[in-house]
């Protein structure tokens, strides 16, 4: 396994341990050493370094903290890659990042692994309905119920971030649950 990439994804993983709260400028801080972590990973994958299942199983989680759409899609590409080279754990990975995908186009996610804050609670993002437990279990994602319950823990220990700073296509998520809101009441 390539080297370099333990190191990045040790650091990336143990910036987790303790994760900032997001809007604040220790959040800020790391957003930034991601980037500096995505730069240096995307110069390894250019001089084809990747060669083992682990190696596009690192890249792939590395990308998964993107903020750009293609960068999110490469890093689908690499853990189906790590999938299909026989690294069970790369499934999930596989799955949640097709579903951030969708999410950051604003559409909604196949399998329903990404939860995401609408200023009161945690939820998971919107689930294409066509797709069933039995779809996500091959893919080693959680049922719907399980999701929902993660959804409350999260809501129940985790402070709500700011809503001021969210990404467009949370923000206009936003406006589209309020308006379904108003419609039921």
């Amino acid at each position: 396994m390539n080297s370099e990439l333990q190191t990045l994804f040790r650091a990336d993983q143990d910036e987790r341990t303790n994760h900032p709260q997001v809007g604040t400028s220790e959040y800020s801080a790391l957003r930034e050493r991601d980037a500096e972590r995505r730069k240096r990973l995307q110069m390894i994958i250019e001089s084809k370094e990747l060669t083992e299942a682990e190696d596009y199983y690192i890249a792939a989680w590395l990308l998964n903290h993107g903020e750009m759409v293609a960068e999110i899609w490469q890093a689908h590409t690499l853990a189906k890659k790590a999938a299909e080279l026989g690294l069970r754990r790369a499934r999930w990975l596989a799955a949640a990042t097709f579903d951030r995908w969708l999410m950051y186009q604003g559409k909604p996610q196949k399998y329903g692994t990404q939860l995401v804050p609408d200023g009161k609670r945690q939820r998971i993002w919107d689930v294409d309905p066509t797709t069933s437990d039995a779809e996500r279990a091959e893919w080693d994602v959680p049922s719907l119920a399980e999701m929902e319950r993660r959804a409350e823990e999260v809501t129940r220990t985790e402070a709500m971030p700011p809503m001021g700073d969210a990404p467009e296509w949370l923000k206009d998520a936003l406006l589209r649950w309020r308006a379904e809101d108003e419609k039921r009441a």
